[in-house]
């Protein structure tokens, strides 16, 4: 258990807010399509956003749990709440992963991972990422900045408690509008998913970017913390050599089928057992019509 790295398990838990980033002109076909996050019409003009499941206020709770040797012992609480940023009314996308129960209680193990994704309210990419990351006396600050004129993403992480330590950075080019690991849930509930459809997804974390194959394979009910909920099966392909995962392993979400499009569920199938990451509650969330 103490084998696992705290820096992918926080991927795979929070990449349940990531399947998906700049699919919004997607076909819904069952073909495989990549899209541009700012659609525009035919005289070539951005139009304007479609109205978003979601408001600033928004806050939904989740409980990580691993299955290996035991069964279901608790590890982590995430939470994602919708903010803004007053100077300019950018969406701000918090999210918080705290070490929890078995794991803190038994194995002495804890980490607290707090991440700001700024998103463009309009076009919907992410613009900055800043991450506080806790691994018990380690300590990590991070900015991510995206840079869409330059076509540049640079990622710069510092060690707060030695100052004297250089930065470490890094940069990568980027193709066009990206999601980080946080603002991608968000882009993923203005989709219109249809069982059969598939994805290219540009992702980007800690300065890297990746392709993350998606696959919407079925639509099933499901018994959450928020209700008996019709959900929309979602694989991303994130394990592998040379993916965001370079181990084996397999990763299905189950995202709600209404107008809210709530992630409810997460299954993740590791070399470290199962981690499955469920609902527990939803503040101010839309109603359903």
């Amino acid at each position: 258990m103490m084998n696992l790295s705290v820096s992918n398990l926080l991927r795979l838990t929070a990449f349940m807010a990531v399947v998906a980033v700049s699919a919004s002109n997607a076909q819904t076909n069952g073909t495989k399509a990549t899209a541009d996050v700012r659609p525009v019409d035919a005289a070539g003009t951005v139009k304007t956003p479609r109205a978003v499941p979601f408001s600033v206020g928004e806050q939904l709770t989740y409980e990580g749990k691993l299955s290996k040797i035991i069964s279901g012992i608790s590890i982590a609480e995430l939470t994602f709440t919708v903010g803004e940023v007053a100077e300019t009314n950018d969406y701000l996308i918090s999210a918080e992963a705290r070490s929890k129960g078995t794991l803190l209680k038994i194995f002495r193990f804890s980490f607290l991972q707090k991440i700001d994704s700024t998103v463009d309210r309009d076009e919907f990419f992410a613009e900055k990422t800043v991450k506080v990351d806790v691994q018990k006396e380690r300590v990590r600050n991070s900015e991510a900045l995206f840079d869409y004129d330059d076509r540049r993403v640079t990622y710069v992480e510092t060690d707060p408690k030695d100052p004297m330590r250089p930065p470490r950075t890094i940069a990568s080019e980027l193709a066009g509008e990206t999601h980080d690991l946080i603002s991608g849930i968000y882009q993923l509930r203005l989709l219109p998913l249809k069982v059969g459809d598939k994805y290219d997804i540009t992702v980007s974390d800690s300065g890297l970017v990746y392709t993350v194959p998606v696959t919407v394979t079925g639509r099933e009910q499901q018994k959450t913390a928020i209700g008996k909920v019709w959900c929309v099966k979602v694989e991303p392909d994130v394990f592998g050599e040379g993916k965001m995962i370079e181990r084996d392993g397999s990763m299905t979400i189950w995202i709600t089928d209404d107008v809210r499009r709530i992630p409810v569920r997460s299954v993740i199938q590791s070399p470290y057992g199962k981690i499955e990451v469920k609902i527990k509650s939803a503040r101010n969330i839309a109603k359903q019509s």
